[in-house]
């Protein structure tokens, strides 16, 4: 397609009553952005952004329940169908990033050449603009051949690349996503200028970095492709140094290649609906990158869990993640035997977590796929089915049949350490053996305990 071609688009209806009322007012509205170029592309949009020439008090003004709360002039529109809002912005122009995230200065505008003009990159910089029949035909709007690109295979700065990635330094790593989840090349000139900037995604906010990682780690394509364009592009030692430092740390693995290869094979081979586990594949080796000594890689499953904490907490990511990747990090070890009791196998779901063991098992499936080995049998597979056998048992203190109010109360000992200190070694009395899980016997071992 090219621009000025005719589109024919099977517009949703809260989307198609937005611009038809923006249009009755006497106002240009357009579909922009990424729906535009996924619509190019073959396919059906996840979320359809409108701009148009109307500031945005008047956008606000002309639909009931709509929503105004950032200075970028981005108004949501309710959706009577009880779906996503619409986000519908007004053009505009900006001046100045010295934050290297934020134009210092936007304007409104009534282009929206000049709108289209301020956008990262050629695909998304194409519009819809629907015709006045709204019935779902229109034109493109493409001034810097988008379509083109995206039929060629390219991915291509809007105007001076230098310029586009000094205003955002984000942009470099939307690029590498933008790259792979299309299967484009970089422009020679977009790729130099992302070389040249690639030091300043250091200064990037945690959560954004983190936004960005998640949408590659949730594409379809293997994310292995992004992260190694990520390093020759020079980003993933400005991101996410740690991971890059496991580049040219050597792998005894039946498959060929180091730690960090073994790392993004591992990535590869966890669900892309599960970002969050894809991420911990993706760390579970850190640690040995300063672990090496002879030929082994010494506690790298504590050390590396110290340091995927690290990561994540510069990521800001929510406390729930950090500790789920952490945790999986820690006990990706784990060296299970034939010779385990039923009470070891109690102990080893009590220490992971029940919450956390299909994750683990998960990490370890994809960990042998990327090392190119099958466990023999008495393997992880064999522990699964032994977990599912004991996970009606007792494996927490609050699973006990008493409290520490019972022990208070029955024993006369005053609240604090030493009823913590006994409930804990009630537990492993009754990881031992669950029959003992019985007021009536956890007192008398509990008395014993404390007479002794």
């Amino acid at each position: 397609m090219r621009d000025g071609d005719p589109l024919r688009i099977d517009l949703p209806p809260a989307v198609a009553s937005v611009l038809h009322a923006l249009h009755e007012g006497g106002d240009e509205a357009v579909l922009v952005g990424g729906c535009v170029r996924d619509l190019v592309h073959g396919e059906r949009p996840a979320d359809w952004d409108v701009a148009t020439s109307a500031p945005p008090e008047t956008v606000a003004g002309r639909f009931p329940g709509a929503t105004w709360e950032n200075p970028f002039g981005t108004v949501t529109v309710r959706d009577p169908g009880g779906g996503r809002g619409i986000e519908v912005t007004t053009y505009r122009v900006e001046a100045g990033y010295r934050d290297q995230r934020r134009p210092d200065e936007v304007r409104w505008g009534r282009s929206l050449a000049d709108d289209l003009a301020r956008r990262d990159f050629t695909i998304n910089a194409m519009a819809w603009l629907p015709d006045e029949a709204a019935d779902g035909g229109g034109r493109l709007v493409d001034p810097f051949g988008g379509a083109g690109d995206l039929e060629a295979g390219l991915l291509r700065a809007v105007g001076d690349p230098d310029a586009r990635f000094g205003e955002d330094a984000l942009r470099l790593l939307r690029a590498v996503r933008l790259a792979t989840r299309f299967d484009l090349r970089l422009d020679p000139p977009t790729e130099a200028a992302i070389r040249a900037h690639a030091a300043e995604a250091a200064g990037l906010s945690g959560e954004r970095v983190r936004d960005e990682l998640l949408r590659i780690l949730t594409g379809a394509s293997p994310p292995s492709g992004a992260f190694e364009l990520m390093e020759r592009l020079r980003l993933l030692a400005s991101l996410l140094p740690e991971l890059a430092a496991l580049r040219g740390v050597p792998q005894a693995k039946p498959l060929a290649g180091d730690a960090l290869d073994h790392s993004l094979r591992t990535a590869d081979a966890l669900p892309a609906t599960d970002p969050v586990l894809r991420l911990a594949g993706l760390l579970h080796d850190v640690g040995k990158a300063t672990t090496l000594a002879d030929g082994h890689f010494l506690h790298h499953d504590r050390d590396g869990a110290l340091v995927a904490e690290q990561i994540l907490l510069r990521l800001r990511a929510p406390r729930a993640e950090v500790t789920r990747v952490v945790r999986l990090v820690r006990h990706h070890m784990f060296a299970y035997t034939h010779e385990w009791t039923d009470a070891a196998v109690r102990r080893f779901v009590r220490r992971v977590g029940v919450d956390l063991l299909s994750d683990l098992f998960a990490l370890r499936a994809a960990d042998d796929v990327a090392s190119g080995v099958e466990e023999p049998p008495g393997g992880w597979r064999e522990l699964r089915e032994r977990v599912a056998a004991v996970a009606g048992d007792p494996l927490e203190a609050k699973h006990l049949a008493i409290s520490g109010d019972d022990l208070v109360a029955e024993l006369g000992i005053a609240p604090g350490p030493p009823i913590g200190r006994l409930l804990a070694a009630l537990l492993e009395a009754v990881l031992e053996d669950p029959g003992l899980n019985s007021r009536d016997r956890l007192l008398e071992l509990a008395r014993a305990m404390a007479s002794g």
